[in-house]
């Protein structure tokens, strides 16, 4: 009779799937766990916005309505407002902020900052291309107003103008926190990260061409898209042996300021 052999068992003290994506020591499966979390969280309120207007809810509509028709009568009374409106909307429209994020691109190419300008690219094409598809999607008419001030063709959920701000300033404020220090240089650029996104998205109700509705969805659709490629692109720099980032204090790629070529 043969004596059975050693039997070879796993390490008792082996981690699960899920104690790995918890565990501090994994910092890997930690951090992209909790950005895709993050991404995953504003994701949620956009779809569920979505679903309303498709719905066509009541309250929803009424608010879209009431808000509409106070700032239209403001802008009525107030040439001015519409002017610099007008103007904000045109100089921080989807393709002049386009234009910026390419000179971004075009400079760390030049830097040899290849893995971050794909970054910004992923993060612009990707947004851009989801906010027109949604619109063909949901299929919400813009507000119909008996004096407009302002006129805009197709559809109106989500705002364009809304997601590309909040996509361009969430890739500017990304790039250049490492450039920004730690003063009134740091708080400058949040400053005019948030500015961006909030009067561009204001713009669009002030001028009647789009809901609030339709802004507030632009802005979570933004915020998701950065948040997930920000974690895709967390995940391959711990890949590449780089050190831990936290973004929303450090950027996503701080070495790119002292050593270009290594991002």
């Amino acid at each position: 009779m043969s004596t059975p052999g050693p039997r070879t068992l796993a390490p008792a003290d082996t981690p699960s799937w899920r104690q790995r994506r918890l565990d501090p020591d994994h910092s890997l499966g930690l951090r992209l766990t909790l950005a895709a979390t993050a991404a995953f969280l504003v994701l949620v309120p956009f779809a569920l916005l979505a679903l309303l207007v498709l719905g066509a809810w009541p309250p929803l509509r009424r608010l879209d309505t009431t808000v509409t028709d106070a700032l239209h009568g403001y802008a009525l009374d107030h040439s001015a407002w519409v002017t610099l409106m007008r103007g904000w909307t045109e100089v921080f429209g989807p393709m002049p902020l386009r234009a910026v994020a390419l000179l971004v691109v075009i400079w760390l190419l030049r830097r040899g900052a290849r893995r971050l300008a794909l970054w910004v690219t992923t993060t612009m094409v990707v947004g851009g291309l989801m906010g027109p598809l949604l619109k063909l999607l949901v299929g919400r008419d813009r507000p119909e107003l008996l004096d407009p001030v302002a006129r805009a063709a197709g559809y109106s959920f989500p705002s364009g103008h809304a997601l590309n701000a909040t996509l361009t300033a969430g890739v500017l404020l990304l790039v250049f926190l490492p450039y920004a220090g730690r003063g009134a240089w740091r708080v400058g650029l949040w400053v005019a990260a948030v500015l961006l996104t909030v009067v561009t998205g204001l713009s669009r109700v002030a001028l009647g061409v789009h809901f609030a509705s339709d802004v507030f969805g632009g802005w979570l659709l933004g915020a998701a898209v950065v948040a997930a490629t920000t974690a895709a692109f967390t995940s391959w720099r711990a890949h590449t042996g780089l050190r831990p980032v936290r973004p929303a204090r450090d950027g996503v790629a701080p070495e790119v300021e002292r050593h270009p070529g290594e991002a």
